[in-house]
């Protein structure tokens, strides 16, 4: 506790306005056949195309289609090999992030965690449940409900050598700790004229769930990207959860990890043997011809459903999820436009000043030239999220509207 509490009312600092961290090679994503969740009901989605109900509810559920990852309509999708038989292990996207936390605690003793719930409780989504046994209160340590306290505490603590994840408990209720991470953690580096690094993680869950209502359905990405000196980024699968959090906590500057709340349980096998994803660098999830298509987080599902319909319809669209919101992977994504010549993009996050309205300035600032038509944005609309699960859909980007604008950007 006394050595967390030495930075007490230090402001935290941007480890490095360089991002050097390395790239790593990302094998490709085995097929991962998604079943969204009715409300009241959770399922398990394992790579062998089965679902595992985890609970329900008897209240009377909303349909919802089936979501097709990896979905390309003129392949197998099947696959006749037992999961037994395959490398590695199964994991649920929530159990990945815990692994890849656990792994780098045991690596590195100045890991530690801070936040509501994260001790015995295991945190709201599970994802620290078992570190407080095992690494004790000191470093998985439980804090009162004061996210701009214990957020200050834990950049302060950073400033003095250790390397604090925070798990907010809603991504939203981190709005109350901007002070701290706009002009503490973001700026102090520079501030301090390198003094100080500020290798701190900050995680936790948001997006629009089933019926959380407006204030518990935000997504913060748009607020925080403008805030210089802080990395950004988004996992979607197991895999890259896991390697992603593993990145994070070794970077030496302080990054936000987003997750999503609806991508809890699903589950994918990773391998056995250590791995990290870079922070900077995009994955293909399919390559194609005729189209770019970018995406992140939960959307990169709805993407890949809609790409199943395209496939049939006689279209070949090339996928990526961006997933490294801040900075964008530039390279990745031009190559594909100068193959392609024809963007959508595909977000959860708001219309206005959203991660979707940054990447359009930026690939008409760099690849005008190559563009045989405007970019096209797809983005939740610009109200509050309802509490109704039918006007709650309405709100957020749907498959249908993405086979229709990939149409009409085809023609």
């Amino acid at each position: 506790m006394a050595t967390l509490l030495q930075g007490i009312g230090a402001a935290a600092a941007l480890s490095s306005t360089s991002l050097d961290s390395k790239r790593f090679e990302v094998s490709s994503l085995k097929s991962l056949p998604i079943q969204t969740a009715r409300k009241g009901r959770v399922f398990a989605i394992r790579s062998d195309s089965r679902d595992i109900t985890l609970g329900s509810s008897n209240n009377k559920a909303r349909s919802s289609p089936k979501l097709v990852a990896n979905a390309v309509a003129t392949k197998n999708e099947g696959s006749t090999a037992s999961t037994t038989s395959k490398p590695g292990h199964e994991l649920l996207l929530f159990e990945a992030l815990r692994e890849g936390l656990e792994e780098e605690m045991d690596r590195d003793p100045t890991v530690c965690v801070v936040g509501e719930d994260v001790g015995h409780y295991g945190g709201s989504y599970k994802v620290t449940k078992g570190l407080a046994t095992k690494f004790g209160d000191l470093r998985v340590l439980d804090t009162p409900i004061a996210e701009n306290s214990f957020t200050g505490m834990a950049i302060g603590a950073a400033m003095t050598g250790l390397r604090p994840v925070i798990e907010g408990m809603n991504m939203g209720f981190l709005l109350l700790a901007f002070n701290q991470i706009s002009n503490n953690c973001g700026m102090l580096h520079y501030t301090s004229g390198g003094q100080f690094k500020i290798p701190v993680v900050i995680r936790g869950p948001g997006g629009v769930g089933r019926q959380l209502g407006a204030e518990h359905s935000q997504r913060l990405e748009s607020y925080f990207q403008s805030i210089p000196g802080i990395q950004m980024v988004a996992c979607s699968t197991p895999y890259n959860a896991k390697g992603l959090m593993k990145a994070a906590i070794r970077s030496e500057n302080p990054v936000i990890l987003f997750e999503h709340v609806l991508l809890y349980n699903l589950k994918e096998r990773i391998p056995d043997e250590e791995y990290i994803c870079s922070l900077e660098e995009a994955e293909m999830v399919r390559p194609g011809e005729h189209i770019t298509i970018l995406t992140y987080s939960r959307m990169r599902y709805h993407v890949m459903q809609a790409a199943k319909t395209l496939v049939n319809k006689g279209y070949d669209p090339e996928v990526i999820d961006i997933r490294s919101l801040k900075p964008f992977d530039l390279h990745t994504i031009g190559n594909s436009i100068k193959k392609t010549h024809r963007v959508l993009i595909v977000e959860e996050c708001m219309r206005t000043g959203g991660i979707g309205a940054s990447l359009t300035a930026a690939i008409n600032e760099n690849f005008h030239d190559y563009l045989d038509a405007p970019v096209i944005c797809l983005s939740s609309q610009d109200v509050p999220t309802p509490y109704a699960g039918t006007l709650e859909e309405f709100t957020i980007v749907q498959p249908a509207q993405i086979v229709a604008a990939v149409e009409k950007l085809c023609q």
